[in-house]
């Protein structure tokens, strides 16, 4: 199986690298706008070879993973779409929900596979705390909590196009929340300060927010994010049921300091990023993405939940713009 990579900046090297360590993968085909940065990046991987364009890239792959940047997404999608070649596409797959809505409706509408990167979709814990909730073990929903932070800041110079923190960091929760609950959310209410750099403000966004989310049954989830843990990065979802509560994330790299007497201490090899705390994630979604291609398994991030997320993205950022909770009739 050959498998094209469309962009190779940090997550797509760090997704070529994974897919080349896959026996299922025979080959990687690197591709990227800029001149000469897939041969750089070919030499330094198992498996790998550059294209020299993106049309090309596409017509020698059984599959193809996106990671250029958003708004090259619909095209490439589109691009893979009309060679029916399936395609993995980092998120978003459009900058806005008009474009996505209808890019969405032409994806259905042909067929061809086209999964969704969130990764938290493949992580086996979240996977499994899935299994526990929709088989029943943890009893009715009663309450989620997501947390979130990055230990450092982004690029200030990313600030202007990241979408702000509800479409860029709190994105994931807000696709992977529903997703485990289950049931849509009806109204979302959320808030925001500037507390790590003025340029965040500058940037007409907030660098630490906090997201209320009611869902049809009456269970609430609440999520908290920021742009930086001087620990390291945490992400941790914890779920309390009726017969049972259990988190993911909470294990001994986990950046946070008990101050009981033989509580956990946060230790040195607290996680420095998303790549390192998602790495079975990520790993097992190249894994997934092949056994799609190859036909052996469902989509689990189809591109109509990416609808979903970005609808309660852009509902936070009216709460939090307003100061008032969102009501969002016939969600789903």
């Amino acid at each position: 199986m050959r498998i094209g990579v469309a962009g190779v900046g940090r997550i797509g090297t760090m997704h070529a690298a994974h897919l080349a360590s896959l026996p299922a993968v025979d080959a990687v085909l690197l591709y990227d706008p800029i001149d000469g940065r897939a041969a750089t990046a070919a030499a330094t991987l198992d498996k790998a070879r550059p294209t020299d364009t993106a049309a090309g890239l596409i017509e020698q792959a059984d599959g193809v993973l996106v990671a250029t940047p958003t708004d090259t997404h619909p095209a490439l999608v589109r691009a893979c779409l009309a060679a029916d070649t399936p395609v993995l596409c980092e998120k978003p797959i459009a900058a806005d929900l008009a474009e996505m809505t209808r890019l969405v409706d032409e994806i259905e509408k042909g067929g061809t596979p086209v999964l969704v990167g969130f990764q938290r979709r493949f992580d086996p814990a979240v996977v499994e705390l899935r299994r526990r909730i929709a088989t029943g073990e943890l009893g009715p929903i009663y309450h989620v909590r997501a947390t979130g932070f990055d230990a450092n800041p982004p690029d200030l110079g990313y600030l202007p196009s990241s979408g702000g923190i509800f479409r860029d960091l709190l994105i994931h929760d807000l696709d992977a929340i529903p997703w485990l609950v289950g049931e849509p959310v009806t109204e979302v209410y959320a808030s925001g300060s500037v507390l790590v750099d003025r340029a965040f403000a500058d940037a007409d966004d907030v660098d630490n927010a906090v997201a209320l989310l009611r869902f049809a049954g009456g269970a609430h989830a609440v999520l908290a994010g920021g742009r930086h843990d001087p620990l390291g990065y945490d992400h941790r979802i914890e779920v309390l049921g009726g017969k049972n509560s259990v988190a993911v994330g909470l294990d001994p790299r986990t950046p946070l300091t008990s101050l009981e007497p033989d509580g956990p201490q946060a230790g040195p090899d607290a996680y420095p990023g998303f790549p390192e705390r998602f790495r079975r994630a990520y790993l097992n979604e190249m894994r997934v993405f092949t056994d799609v291609v190859a036909g052996r398994a469902e989509n689990p991030s189809p591109a109509r939940d990416s609808l979903v997320s970005l609808r309660l993205a852009e509902a936070c950022e009216r709460s939090r713009r307003t100061g008032e909770p969102v009501r969002l009739e016939g969600a789903s």
